[in-house]
């Protein structure tokens, strides 16, 4: 269809500011063809997010080339169609992961981080690592545990790995449910003590964690503050306010230009 039939929006100025479908124009009664072929390709990418596989090799390898340990670990949902149907397998730990995470050292003030495919492995496998370098540091009073990749993971997953590797702490980078212009974001979950049973009322989020959302030094900026806030009150969750932005913290003043455009 040529493109002179569609009629611009008068508001059209005013997508500039925002990845939201605002002010498309119209052909006759309907949506200009462009508009419907973006539309498509985002409804195309989201749908390969969900189901693309996390490649935990290629991060394994990654973590290991800046000095991160690593271990692996899986839910008890054997495959991606299972993982979509079972939310509550995604929860668990296969019995098999049990041996191989168990830490033989008693380590008090221990960090647990956890990155786990979720329902975007494009998530973790773009942002995942340099936010996890920018937390490494600006730690100073937790000791950083193995890296833990997981796979068909849900949030609760962490709550588990924490237990077995004796944390005090957990924070779990998870790729989020994809919106149609938010294929990759990635959410970050921090639990205090955590065991199996803790509910979603006993964490906190820091979400959309993406070079167009949530840059890497203000998402770690939040998670530290929230780490702090968690020791002090012995609990994270509703009770613990994220009030970062009102308490800057100079050492992670700076941005990193290189990660976070």
């Amino acid at each position: 269809m040529s493109s002179e039939l569609a009629l611009p929006d008068p508001w059209h100025h005013l997508s500039k500011w925002t990845a939201a479908r605002i002010a498309l124009g119209r052909v006759g009664a309907s949506t200009p063809t462009r508009a419907v072929l973006d539309f498509t390709m985002d409804h195309a990418r989201a749908r390969d997010a969900i189901q693309t596989a996390l490649q935990v090799d290629k991060l394994d390898k990654e973590l290991d080339d800046r000095g991160f340990r690593s271990l692996r670990a899986r839910s008890r949902a054997h495959d991606r169609a299972e993982y979509l149907r079972r939310p509550d397998l995604g929860r668990m730990l296969a019995p098999e992961c049990l041996v191989q995470l168990e830490n033989p050292q008693t380590q008090t003030r221990l960090l647990t981080i956890v990155i786990a495919d979720g329902l975007s492995a494009l998530a973790p496998m773009q942002h995942a690592l340099p936010l996890v370098e920018m937390l490494r540091e600006a730690l100073s009073s937790w000791v950083l545990d193995s890296i833990v990749l997981a796979t068909q993971a849900r949030v609760a997953l962490a709550d588990e790995i924490g237990q077995v590797r004796g944390a005090e702490a957990t924070i779990i980078l998870i790729g989020e449910r994809p919106g149609l212009k938010s294929a990759d974001s990635l959410g970050a979950y921090l639990t205090y003590h955590p065991r199996p049973g803790r509910t979603d009322a006993e964490r906190n989020c820091v979400s959309n964690i993406r070079p167009a959302g949530l840059s890497y030094a203000h998402a770690a900026l939040k998670l530290l503050h929230l780490l702090e806030g968690a020791r002090t009150l012995s609990r994270s969750g509703v009770d613990l306010k994220d009030e970062s932005d009102a308490n800057w913290i100079p050492r992670l003043a700076t941005d990193r230009p290189n990660h976070d455009r």
